[in-house]
């Protein structure tokens, strides 16, 4: 059984009494083993199984627990457990209580959000710019995440006061915004935490909500809304594991003192702490304690060293330029007897994986990157998974703006403008819209003139244009004759990317399977447009001229990622199925082989034999620029001790002085001083 494996301390946190339980589980001390132990214990003791809820940071870690309890209790009783993270919870819960859900992905939602901020125009300007369309969609999550029931203008101005002038453009485009989301059903994943804390505040909820006992891992970086979230389900019993030394998502709502203030909140809550560590050798373990100690201690701990083998000291690399880090590292790597699996390359900021990754594939060397832009957020990816959700749900608003803004001359607003006069010309059915056009409807689009000066709303006059500006282009009648041609802004351009959309569209009507779905997206002039666009933009120089070799080589990116998008899919016969797992399951999904190249956030929960931690150089790790934007040095200091634990038994640290391209100079991390390693 799982609890015969556990040491004292964790036998002890895993068989505790029901209540309000806090573990201190440090890093490499076995908190997954002590969390299946725990729920072990509660089976053992009668508590059902639908009565669990787990809540965990990752999906993946949520399927690695239940999976370690199926060995001992069968599958059948472990897939009972309610398991997953905070969003896909309250995805499952709110669909078994009947909730309609059509679930997007953030970026796809910020498309929107800024087709609605762009047609304000800010009249009232102060020395401080508006922030931007982008922008404002990022700090709007940040504000549902971790604001304390505070109002959207309050929190700006709390925030930054220089904005208080452009609060009310502000809470007009998130007030049109959410509109346009309820009218078309979207859900964000901030709107499924936000919805499961309304139902659950609901005097009338059902029982699916009540739980026996909820444990949750990583606790540290548990934000506001999901603290408030955790109280509504008004657990009999939590159980919560996590390190503040491991607390590293300020930047993402988290709050450090819901960890810190546990046993103030919860009277008569128990404190367990985990002291032995079995992932680092002795020199990698001193070294990071004697760097996070300099951070104010919350609860009190000293971790005990269990391996006794392996005493290859920490090593610290300096070097005269950049560059020269970069080569070395790649040709020490090479050299290395390590497994490249066995190899992680971890860094605090994305310029500095460039360097690296550049020069890894110099030395013929594979590597896979994880903590710069996701597979599934590269375009090339989401514009094929927008048509294919367009074969499930036509009306969706999202996907179509997102797929024919690559038209020339389109963009967000015209696409915006296209898919409303289709949605009349189908009379609330873009499907008859596009093949079908009501032919009593001469002009589908809205011409009617709207100014606010207040909330920054200015539209211009509309007038129509004609259908036979196009008659010379090669364009099927039935395509012709349709009234969203007369747009005035449309060029021939645009015009032929739209018959492209509506030919693959009218092919794709007799595709069913997903995997050949994306074989004839892949084949169309639509993509092959889009492509094309894609490449000629990565391969731009900054004097506007196009590496012919550079566009090749996106050109077999691209083509890479298609293969591998059709690979997933091979596994579905169902669309829905195949979509709602790239959506919930995209962010976690990795590609390729070798060695690893992570930012210190993607390496969290992750261990490897040999770690380079690269770029210690003050102003880059310490990251002051993020330090002066509202970070903090113990925040740094804890993301440092995270890199540091990621190795079990081979640390290199690295540094440049210089840097020949900025021409500037670099001295030493105050966390390799405090370490010990530099004067």
């Amino acid at each position: 059984m799982p609890l015969n494996n556990l040491n004292i301390e964790q036998l002890s946190a895993a068989s505790c009494s029901s209540g309000h339980n806090l573990i201190i589980a440090s890093a490499g001390t076995g908190k997954t083993s002590t969390i299946v132990g725990r729920i072990a214990n509660l089976i053992n003791s009668g508590v059902n199984p639908k009565k669990i809820l787990l809540l965990t940071f990752t999906n993946k870690a949520a399927s690695e627990m239940v999976s370690r309890v199926a060995k001992f209790f069968g599958q059948n009783i472990a897939k009972e457990i309610f398991a997953g993270t905070f969003h896909s919870v309250s995805y499952k819960l709110l669909k078994e209580f009947g909730k309609e859900i059509t679930l997007k992905q953030p970026n796809e939602l910020k498309t929107l959000f800024k087709s609605v901020y762009e047609k304000r125009v800010f009249m009232d300007r102060n020395s401080t710019s508006p922030y931007d369309g982008s922008y404002l969609y990022d700090i709007y999550s940040l504000y549902l995440n971790s604001n304390h029931d505070q109002t959207f203008k309050e929190w700006i101005s709390q925030k930054n006061s220089d904005h208080d002038i452009y609060s009310l453009i502000y809470e007009d485009v998130i007030l049109e915004f959410d509109e346009l989301k309820e009218k078309y059903g979207y859900v964000s994943f901030d709107d499924l935490l936000t919805l499961m804390l309304k139902v659950l505040n609901d005097p009338n909820r059902t029982d699916i909500f009540d739980f026996d006992e909820i444990l949750v891992d990583e606790y540290q970086d548990t934000n506001p809304l999901q603290g408030k979230i955790l109280d509504a389900f008004k657990p009999k019993s939590l159980f919560c594991v996590g390190d503040y030394d491991q607390s590293i998502y300020a930047f993402n709502g988290a709050d450090i003192s819901i960890i810190s203030t546990f046993t103030q909140k919860y009277i008569g809550s128990k404190v367990f702490t985990l002291t032995k560590n079995y992932r680092s050798t002795r020199p990698i373990l001193e070294l990071a304690n004697k760097v996070i100690q300099n951070n104010e201690r919350v609860y009190e701990k000293s971790l005990e060293v269990v391996r006794k083998e392996g005493f290859f000291l920490p090593k610290l690399l300096v070097f005269d330029e950049l560059f020269g880090q970069y080569e070395y590292i790649a040709t020490n790597i090479k050299k290395s007897t390590t497994p490249h699996n066995e190899i992680a390359i971890i860094f605090r900021n994305n310029s500095t994986a460039d360097g690296i990754e550049a020069h890894l594939r110099e030395q013929g060397i594979a590597s896979r990157r994880k903590g710069g832009n996701s597979f599934f957020d590269a375009k090339e990816v989401k514009i094929i998974l927008d048509i294919v959700f367009l074969l499930l749900n036509p009306n969706d608003m999202m996907a179509f703006i997102h797929t024919l803004e690559y038209g020339k001359g389109i963009g967000k607003t015209i696409s915006k403008e296209i898919f409303e006069a289709l949605l009349k010309l189908g009379n609330g059915d873009i499907h008859k819209g596009l093949f079908y056009p009501d032919e009593s409807i001469k002009n589908p689009f809205n011409t009617e003139q709207i100014k606010n000066i207040q909330l920054g709303l200015f539209d211009d006059f509309f007038e129509l244009g004609s259908i036979g500006r196009f008659k010379h282009l090669d364009f099927e009648e039935g395509f012709l004759s349709n009234p969203i041609l007369k747009h005035p802004k449309l060029t021939a351009d645009g015009a032929s990317y739209v018959y492209s959309f509506y030919k693959l569209m009218k092919d794709l009507k007799r595709v069913k399977l997903p995997s050949s779905q994306i074989e004839h997206i892949f084949k169309s002039e639509l993509f092959n447009s889009v492509k094309d666009q894609l490449a000629k933009k990565r391969a731009t120089l900054k004097d506007g001229t196009i590496d012919e070799s550079q566009k090749l080589e996106s050109i077999s990116r691209i083509d890479r990622k298609v293969v591998l998008l059709k690979n997933l899919a091979n596994h579905y016969t169902s669309t829905t199925k195949f979509i709602n797992s790239m959506v919930l399951g995209g962010n976690e999904m990795s590609q390729g082989d070798g060695v690893h190249l992570l930012s210190i956030h993607a390496s969290k929960g992750l261990e490897f034999k040999e770690v380079y931690i690269i770029d210690l150089a003050d102003g880059r790790f310490p990251n002051r620029k993020l330090m002066s934007k509202g970070g903090s040095l113990d925040e740094e200091r804890r993301l440092f001790y995270v890199a540091v634990t990621r190795a079990r038994d081979i640390l290199y640290l690295s540094y440049a002085k210089y840097d020949k391209i900025k021409k500037q100079d670099f001295v030493p991390s105050i966390f390799l001083k405090e370490a010990g390693l530099v004067k």
